[in-house]
């Protein structure tokens, strides 16, 4: 099943001045349970591309389709809302809020959609569990290790059973012990509950766990591998 379709998609920059193409032209397809690498050097467009699918960014030509509904005519309430009950987020910054703990930061998602109490105690004992960090469910993001804020930021992008997690070079500020730990993790969810996983990233750590390989040179796809 598809869980994201993107017909011709651009992002142009500056359109009434110097125009920019960040992206250009891109047509792809995501199934669920994919475990997908978006790749290239800097400046290729890897951010632009994933927060367009995410809707944090809209597209200046072409559609984005999620589960089947377009997200480009939506208004910015309706995006915010889309974005609330079908995409999770991982960023290079980790994004907590720092003065919630590890379990209230990942129950956040929760409080936003109105669930109740025992759905939220449930749903987050359960991540932290599986995350391996349910001993440190008290504390705040200044008292976690990178790794470990890392792990509730991703455990807060399931909490909400999205339909697939973007991750935005999400190992760039983790040491090697952490980053094989955290891929670990993701990659152990990608399998057993065929939760669908898109990375933005360079790490070669991540693109040698990916079953398929994107590469984008100059905002367009050179490249669609499944190694």
């Amino acid at each position: 099943m598809k869980v994201i379709e993107l017909k011709n998609l651009s992002k142009i920059y500056n359109p009434e001045t110097i125009p920019v193409r960040a992206i250009n032209d891109v047509t792809l397809s995501v199934e669920e349970g994919e475990f997908t690498a978006i790749v290239g050097p800097s400046g290729c467009g890897k951010t632009t591309l994933l927060n367009m699918i995410g809707g944090l960014d809209i597209s200046s030509e072409g559609s984005v389709d999620i589960g089947g509904v377009s997200i480009n005519e939506m208004s910015e309430s309706e995006l915010t809302a889309f974005r609330l009950q079908h995409i999770g987020f991982v960023f290079q910054a980790y994004n907590l809020i720092p003065v919630l703990t590890a379990k209230e930061n990942i129950e956040f998602i929760m409080v936003l959609q109105n669930r109740d109490s025992k759905t939220m105690q449930e749903r987050s004992d359960d991540l932290l569990d599986r995350m391996g960090i349910k001993d440190q469910r008290d504390r705040r993001p200044s008292e976690l290790s990178g790794g470990q804020q890392q792990r509730v930021a991703v455990a807060r992008a399931l909490a909400s059973r999205p339909k697939f997690v973007l991750a935005d070079e999400p190992t760039a500020n983790l040491d090697s012990g952490s980053t094989e730990a955290l891929l670990d993790i993701m990659a152990k969810l990608n399998k057993e509950e065929k939760i669908t996983f898109i990375f933005s990233t360079h790490d070669q750590r991540v693109i040698d766990r990916a079953k398929r390989i994107i590469k984008l040179v100059d905002g367009e796809i050179v490249s669609d591998e499944q190694p």
